[in-house]
């Protein structure tokens, strides 16, 4: 598990950008059953996530026309329950962080794993969301 002080200011990048800090099963379970669209981050502490997920993932909700009704985050390798719990809505997809997925009432509509996060730009992480977001929101 990360020390706090370590995760902590990770974890504000995206909840003071108004996403909900998702750290408790309970948590994940009420955000994922709302009704609408759901953007949820998998944050993490590799450089791919402080490089391009975070920044793609605030620069796509705060320049989208169409935006998630909804906006969580919970962190992998300290909100472990919660993490755990968030990966059993991403089925099929394997254990991936950071990763970015779009849920619509509740079922998996769109999904970016690490491997597509890696090497791209925030840019083209905020494109690849807002397209989703125009399609799903």
């Amino acid at each position: 598990m990360y020390p706090a002080e370590l995760v902590l200011p990770m974890k504000a990048e995206l909840v003071n950008h108004g996403f909900e800090d998702l750290n408790t099963p309970e948590l994940v379970d009420n955000a994922m059953k709302q009704s609408g669209t759901t953007l949820l981050v998998l944050n993490s502490v590799c450089g791919c996530s402080a490089g391009t997920a975070r920044p793609g993932v605030i620069m796509a909700v705060q320049n989208a026309v169409k935006k998630p009704t909804h906006c969580a985050t919970t962190f992998a390798g300290f909100d472990t329950d919660a993490v755990k719990q968030a990966r059993t809505y991403l089925m099929p997809y394997p254990p991936s962080s950071p990763c970015i997925a779009l849920l619509k009432d509740g079922q998996l509509v769109h999904m970016i794993e690490r491997h597509m996060i890696e090497g791209r730009s925030a840019h083209m992480i905020a494109a690849n969301l807002n397209s989703a977001f125009e399609q799903y929101c």
